[in-house]
């Protein structure tokens, strides 16, 4: 009995997660017998408060695809920091071709990005942001440069123990 209250308890606590589909892809194999065709899906989890995850999921049926991806995406999640609902500083993510430029921005900006970077930064509980994609289009190669820049984000706290200084010297220089 105790096994089942702890895994509905992990239930919980991953149901406050939030999904959102990037893209879906149908894609064919070509056989002796003729085109089969199934499906490719790129879905965004987060709780909206800095963490995020992305997952690739493949199937015959789009709903089993999404629920892979799903399911991947929660696997892969990441934390990283954010400052008055924007980014505490800029980054470049990088991933294959695909190069993004995140850059925080004041109260009321909102999410200036396109297509797959919107949906994971605003999964992520980014509010204010400004975001360009500079390399390759593909939303497999984006999503995870988007990513990347995430991860590679620094705590302006941890920032200021590590140079051995007060936090308002951290952001006004």
């Amino acid at each position: 009995m105790a096994k089942k209250e702890v895994r509905n308890k992990v239930r919980s606590t991953e149901s406050e997660l939030k999904e959102k589909l990037v893209s879906l892809n149908r894609v064919a194999k070509v056989t002796k017998g003729g085109r089969t065709f199934s499906f490719a899906a790129i879905v965004v989890v987060g709780d909206g408060n800095g963490t995020v995850g992305q997952g690739l999921g493949k199937a015959r049926e789009v709903t089993d695809a999404i629920s892979k991806a799903v399911d991947d995406a929660r696997k892969n999640l990441i934390k990283f920091p954010l400052y008055k609902g924007t980014i505490p500083h800029e980054q470049l993510g990088k991933f294959g071709a695909g190069k993004v430029l995140i850059k925080p921005a004041a109260d009321g900006t909102g999410v200036i990005a396109g297509g797959s970077m919107r949906a994971v930064l605003e999964i992520a509980g980014v509010h204010n942001v400004l975001a360009k994609s500079q390399g390759s289009s593909n939303p497999h190669n984006v999503v995870k440069a988007t990513i990347d820049a995430l991860t590679k984000l620094r705590n302006p706290m941890e920032v200021a123990r590590q140079r051995r200084i007060n936090m308002d010297k951290v952001f006004n220089g």
